[in-house]
């Protein structure tokens, strides 16, 4: 599946997203809330991923490691699939040391696509506002590298 975030003309802030859910803001456990339209220009890589999906657990370092290495260039940012609280949310992120912000569900997300059928499942939004995924499957440092166009 593939849209677009396009912005609406006359209209500040506005944008409309091709093919997609509408996608104002969201909040993050670590960095705050974040609207769509300040991510523009930028790759966001949104990763979800559940306690009981052996695979998501197993690409956790990985996405740590390219969040580590990465960060600067991209942001990476974790969405329970399980819609877990926000207590639920803070608990599983000391559980598997998870270094990167998550996405909260209290209030709830607006994300500019729906939420995957199978785990672990990435999206890449690149600068332009085109978005890519689901990608499926386990995903390293060299796959998340090469999907946002950076040399590993």
């Amino acid at each position: 599946m593939s849209c677009r975030l396009l912005p609406v003309i006359g209209f500040v802030g506005a944008a409309v997203l091709m093919g997609c859910q509408p996608a104002p803001e969201f909040h993050t456990d670590t960095a705050g809330a974040f609207r769509w339209q300040q991510l523009e220009g930028q790759y966001v890589v949104v990763n979800y991923f559940a306690e009981w999906c052996a695979p998501c657990l197993r690409e956790l370092p990985e996405l740590n490691e390219f969040h580590e290495q990465y960060g600067g260039q991209v942001r990476l940012f974790g969405v329970s699939f399980d819609g877990l609280d926000n207590d639920a949310l803070a608990q599983l992120r000391a559980e598997y040391s998870i270094e990167f912000p998550l996405i909260q569900n209290e209030p709830a997300p607006y994300l500019p696509f729906a939420q995957p059928n199978a785990l672990p499942a990435t999206y890449i939004i690149r600068p332009n506002g085109d978005i890519t995924g689901p990608l499926l499957g386990e995903q390293t440092i060299d796959s998340l590298a090469a999907a946002t166009g950076l040399s590993h």
